[in-house]
């Protein structure tokens, strides 16, 4: 079976007005299905520059970014946008969440935006909401929930159109330990159960060592540590 996501030579420059600024030198990355890949290394090195290349949010300078074997480069806007959308769920540092709208709103607001039923969108939120052992505050707005909290309805919207992966960056981050470490478990429960694939960008050694497959980058390389 091919990799869910490989990455070749993938280059990612940045021009800050003369200067060229080369943040990814030359990836070369594979993530099977089903596995748990940590990307680490320190601030500014390119880990979330990398995420975003992988979940078709930017394009590389040079490279490739393959999916189950398609490359990007050789698909339309409309079949990277179907991607996106259908097979790529994402959860970040900072929730995103939008603060007039309650919980299960959060949860239903992509897929409602893209034309599906308010009934339908709804039935599936509660589902997921209740995966993530929120049910109890689906009627809470963000600003009523805690960090771990909100986090947990940002994984529910993430899994919203039963993706094939899911792209973590920083998902501890803004969290105390405690916190961060059922974010932890929520994520890894959800590949063991349902073998989600998992690329989760990280600064924590301790979260790298638990995925099946550790790469971290320096000065804009991938250095393999496990797996």
């Amino acid at each position: 079976m091919s990799d869910v996501i490989e990455c070749r030579d993938v280059v990612k420059t940045y021009h800050d007005g003369s200067r060229e600024l080369r943040i990814l030198q030359g990836i070369n990355l594979s993530v099977p299905p089903g596995e748990i890949v940590a990307i680490s290394g320190p601030s500014g090195v390119g880990k979330s520059t990398l995420l975003h290349l992988i979940g078709t949010l930017d394009r590389p300078t040079s490279g490739d970014v393959l999916f189950r074997g398609d490359p990007l480069s050789t698909l339309g806007r409309r079949a990277i946008n179907r991607i996106r959308n259908e097979d790529i769920g994402f959860v970040f540092q900072f929730y995103h969440l939008l603060p007039d709208f309650t919980a299960l709103e959060n949860v239903m607001m992509p897929a409602l935006c893209r034309g599906q039923s308010r009934g339908h969108c709804a039935t599936r939120a509660l589902e997921l909401l209740e995966r993530v052992g929120l049910k109890d505050r689906m009627t809470h707005k963000p600003g009523k929930l805690s960090g771990g909290e909100q986090q947990r309805v940002a994984i529910a919207r993430a899994l919203f159109n039963n993706p094939s992966v899911v792209l973590a960056d920083e998902p501890t981050g803004n969290l105390d330990e405690h916190t961060g470490e059922g974010i932890l478990d929520l994520l890894w429960g959800l590949n063991e159960r349902d073998h989600i694939t998992l690329v989760v960008v990280s600064h924590d050694t301790g979260l790298a060592e638990r995925a099946h497959r550790w790469v971290h980058l320096h000065e804009g390389l991938a250095h393999l540590r496990k797996g």
